[in-house]
This record gives structure tokens, sequence and C-alpha cells, in this order.
């Protein structure tokens, strides 16, 4: 062998083993394609690891809690709880555990040499080379490498009390107090999880918005139900630094010290060390490849994008598509495939739940709210209050969806699949409500927009709280 001779050869090259490289690879391999899926210690996926499954752990454990709050509203006398945070820290570990292991289980279900345990670095548009010195020769790449949080650099020497993501799941025991950083969906979920579960918390972003909510009228109505737990600043950026074992914060009119600080100010693309250069790519402002989103193609090279690695939509169904579409147009690189992508579709577990769905309310003819202060089931379970947005085309079809209510991230579900199936708003009315659910509070927001739309309206004889 010479030097110029690679050690390996594949037809697709997969770099990050995550849920887009996983699908990625899968998808590779059913066209066809010899593959190799190469990874860093295959430690399992963001999700399984430090996003989806602890956080939503932690989650429980607060809902737990605050449901014997309810409980008492409901008449039911409950002596007050303490909350064991060792017990909550260690049950959330061990169930993460459990999942990772699953993710850690379907690498060992490949078929054999197609993992191979490296870093790896491009040496050209098809040449790979990994840190124990082999090379690999490729037809086609997909970067699948995931991402890492963003720590802003005041933040960056205050020691190990500055948690993130990756850090905040492996303390022994809950914090005393916390000072969260960044209201996006990660903080405002983790943020509102503690204060349920009686730490101390305080929550700030520059921005004026919580969990990136689309639409005002919902924005404060969630607002004001959120600040029940929360302690909010919003509209401020404060400035950290050392004081004692605490961390303290100061801002615009006010000041606080805190144990642990959060930072949850988002994610970058793990690029770094992949040697973008010597493939010739064109970058952005952020260091990330250009792709076409609906073939994952980066130009008309045969390097494919795949996951939070592009920077795009970071979620776990956008990221399992992407490997799928990477993974099938590398194997038949140079021919590719453009796919339909879904509507938008994002959840923040927060209580109660936001999400999102396709268009924004400035991309709709028609919009139409529900309020859910005086719904029906929602006051049977003490828990009404809310408000949601259905927007509409000029036809009255449903094209987006705004929910910061009792039952969301369920509701959400149906309103992507109507979205998506261009289902409109006296279609949805002519469907069947049993009585009394959480899905009928949607009827006064479609029978407005039924209502703008010139649609007929069929007489359901709706009850009260309906």
């Amino acid at each position: 062998m010479t030097d110029t001779m690679p050690d390996l050869s594949c037809d697709v090259a997969i770099i990050g083993a995550g849920t887009a490289g996983l699908a990625a690879e899968r998808a590779a391999r059913k066209a066809g394609a010899r593959t190799l899926l190469i990874d860093d210690g295959f430690r399992g996926t963001l999700c399984a690891n430090t996003g989806c499954m602890p956080s939503k752990l932690l989650i429980a454990a607060a809902r737990a809690h605050g449901d014997l709050d309810r409980a008492r509203m409901l008449g039911i006398d409950i002596p007050d709880a303490r909350v064991d945070g060792r017990r909550v820290m260690e049950r959330l570990r061990a169930e993460r555990d459990r999942f990772v292991q699953s993710v850690k289980d379907s690498y060992g279900e490949l078929p054999d040499g197609t993992c191979i345990d490296a870093r790896a670095r491009f040496a050209g548009p098809d040449r790979l080379e990994l840190d124990d010195g082999r090379r690999i020769a490729a037809k086609a790449v997909v970067i699948a490498t995931g991402s890492a949080p963003v720590i802003p650099k005041s933040y960056r020497d205050l020691g190990p009390r500055v948690l993130t993501s990756a850090t905040l799941f492996e303390l022994e025991d809950l914090p005393e107090s916390l000072g969260v950083i960044g209201a996006g969906p990660l903080g405002a979920e983790l943020a509102q999880a503690m204060g349920r579960l009686g730490v101390r918390v305080a929550l700030f972003d520059k921005g004026d918005r919580l969990a990136g909510i689309r639409c005002g009228k919902v924005h404060d109505a969630f607002r004001d139900i959120y600040a029940r737990d929360v302690a909010l600043h919003l509209g401020c950026s404060p400035e950290p630094s050392l004081q004692g074992d605490a961390i303290r914060l100061e801002w615009d009119g006010g000041a606080g010290d805190f144990s642990h600080v959060l930072v949850a100010t988002g994610r970058a693309p793990a690029l770094e060390g992949l040697n973008l250069a010597a493939t010739g790519l064109t970058l952005d402002d952020k260091g990330v490849p250009d792709f076409d989103r609906k073939t994952m193609r980066c130009g008309d090279t045969a390097i494919f994008m795949a996951g939070d690695a592009d920077g795009n939509a970071p979620v776990l169904h956008e990221a399992r598509l992407d490997g799928i579409i990477a993974g099938t147009n590398a194997a038949h690189c140079p021919e590719v495939e453009a796919f339909d992508r879904p509507p938008l579709f994002t959840i923040t577990f927060t209580d109660p739940p936001v999400a999102a769905v396709g268009a924004p309310p400035d991309e709709c003819a028609l919009n139409a709210h529900a309020d859910y202060s005086n719904q029906g089931r929602a006051r049977v379970e003490a828990r009404a209050a809310g408000l949601l947005r259905l927007g509409a085309d000029e036809k009255g079809r449903l094209i987006g969806a705004d929910l910061g209510v009792p039952g969301g991230d369920h509701m959400a579900h149906l309103l992507v699949w109507a979205v998506t199936k261009c289902v409109s708003a006296a279609d949805l009315l002519d469907m069947p409500f049993y009585h009394p659910v959480l899905e009928e509070g949607l009827k006064p927001a479609l029978r407005a927009l039924c209502r703008q739309a010139n649609l007929t309206l069929r007489d359901d004889g709706s009850p009260p709280g309906a």
C-alpha cells in the first residue's frame, strides 16, 4: 500500500452517530450503499443523553409535585410534601442511562465493520482522515456531527457552578437557587421544572418572548401563567460575577445571588475540527456549509448535511428526516431527489405546553383565538388557563397554529396533521368531538375562521363550556 492509498473505502461515510447519523446510515444502506458510520465514542444520541429524555424526567418530577397543589384545589387534603432532590436526580440519571443504553445497543445491530470509533476530518471532498491514522475514500459523505451548547464569554471562567444542558443532569442534588440565562424552549422548560420542585429560580432573556412564542396574544396569556413559578426578567442581559460560593447576576434595576447558573443561550453546529476548508464548500457566516434543505446536498458536491449540524431545525423528527433524505441521496449521488418537508412543528413541554405549527400569524390571511380560561374540561381539572391561535388561508384551510393551553402537546399533533392534509376549519368542525374534552376548546377559533372565510357552519348544538 502506498502513502496515497486509503485504508478503508465505502460508498457513503457518515460522520456522527446521533439521531440524524443513524437515520442516514440506515437509509443509505437500504438504498444499496456500502456504509461506514464514524463517531468518537458512540455515546448515544443528544436526545437520550442531555436533551429530550433527561429534561422530561425532570419535568415529570415537577409535574408530580405541582399536581399536589391541584389536588388540594379539588378538595383533597394533602400535607406539605418534601422534595428529595437527591432521589429526583438519581431517578433521572437511572432512567436516562436506560435510554442511552438502548441507543448503544442499536449500534451493535449494524453490520460488522460499519462502526468506526474515531474522530474524522476532511482531507479532500472525498477523503477523510481519522485520528488513529487511517484514511477513508468515500463516494459521498454525510455530516451529522450534531451541536454543542453556546456559552457566552462572560460565563466561561466562573467555574463548575455555571451549568449547561450537558452538565445540569449530573448534579447530585437540586440546586439551592438557579439563574437561567435564555428563555428559549430549553431554558423555559428547565426553569419552570426547577421552580415547581421548590428551587428559587429567575429566568433572564434579552428578548421579550418566552419559548419563542410567535403570537403576541398567546404569549401574553402564557407569560401570566408561567410567572407563577419563575421570576421573569425579559428584555435584559445580566452581568455575572463570582460572589463567594455564589454567582451574582446584575441587571438594570436589580441584582441577585444564585448557587448555580444555567446557560441556555442556544446551541451551535459542532463542525470544529472537520477541516471543512479541504472540501471547497461555501460556508455561511456561521461556518455552516450552504445546502439545499430538500435534498440536504451541499451545492453540486457529494457532501450532505443532516441534523443539528446544519443549524436549521434542531428537533428530533426533523433530524431523523434530514438523515433519511441525506442518506438516500448520498447513496444515489450524483442523482438526487428533492423531498417534501412537513410543516414547522415544535413543542415546548412547559405547563401548559407551548406548540407552534406551520405558518406564523403574519403569514396567515385569517387568524382566530380561543381562550381556555373558562373551557369546560380544563375547569373540571382545575387548569383552566391559556390561549391558542389558529391561522388559515383565505379559503379557510388551516395553515398554522400557536398554542399555550392544557393538552396543547396533543392537540398540536392533530393540527399539524390537519395542516398537512389541507383541512379546512369547516372540515374539522364536521368531525366528532367527544364531550367533555380539551379538544372542544378548538371550536370557538374554528367557528371564527369559518365566519371570516364565509364557510357554512353547521348547528352542532355544543353544550355550555365546549
